[in-house]
């Protein structure tokens, strides 16, 4: 018996049916709820470095605050020039900044955790600063609590009053990026409180004092919380 005839094509290159090819990949995208999300950046190294920069920042701004104290002829810790005749009340001032830190830590947690621009706000932050162990926050909450409170409070205030110097102390904070944005305004209501507490207690103590805590815990809590900060050391 005679096989019938083959009707079947031969296969030509790129044909499905041909053995030696393999299917390439879909050039169609795949649809939205299978594609694959973006991995989130890696915060950046902070650590030495940025304590290092940080240090050449606020060094330079506290001698520029020592300068302008003596050229206008007063002392920068004190609010007024009969204040360095009155008993510093230590314990007082101490417990000033104390409480003033305490009640901005709080504040700033519960907007990080119960709203979506205080969240967007810390996951920024983490960002830009990178991995920082707790004596790298305690390094850069000093610095900037004895440099910043020496210029805005100790060299500004008395001459710009306590509305110019908060508001300057706000925009020094400023960053062109919608994220960013309401940490200029926390600035803000920090440079008023804390320049509350320059007039109250006439001299530098407890706005340093609360300045330097805000900063210690808030770095330790953003970096730690959201950046994946570096150890206890």
């Amino acid at each position: 018996m005679e096989k019938p005839p083959n009707t079947r094509r031969p296969a030509e290159p790129g044909d499905p049916q041909d053995p030696g090819t393999r299917p390439g990949p879909d050039p169609r995208p795949a649809p939205a709820g299978e594609r694959e999300s973006s991995p989130t950046p890696a915060p950046a190294p902070g650590g030495p470095g940025l304590v290092r920069l940080a240090g050449w920042f606020y060094g330079v701004l506290l001698a520029v605050a020592v300068v302008w104290g003596v050229v206008a002829g007063r002392s920068l810790f004190y609010a007024a020039p009969d204040m360095g005749q009155v008993r510093l009340d230590v314990g007082r001032d101490l417990l000033a900044g104390l409480l003033a830190a305490a009640v901005v830590i709080l504040i700033s947690d519960r907007i990080t955790r119960m709203t979506r621009w205080g969240d967007a706000l810390a996951r920024e932050l983490a960002a830009v600063l990178g991995r920082l162990s707790v004596r790298q926050c305690i390094a850069l909450a000093a610095m900037s609590g004895v440099a910043e409170e020496a210029f805005f409070r100790g060299a500004l205030q008395p001459s710009l009053g306590l509305v110019g110097a908060s508001l300057l102390f706000g925009l020094a904070h400023f960053v062109p990026r919608r994220a960013l944005l309401p940490w200029t305004g926390f600035s803000i209501a920090a440079g008023f409180l804390l320049g509350i507490l320059y007039d109250a207690t006439g001299n530098l103590l407890a706005p340093v004092v609360a300045h330097g805590v805000i900063n210690a815990v808030n770095l330790r809590v953003v970096t730690r919380r959201y950046g994946g900060g570096a150890g206890r050391g």
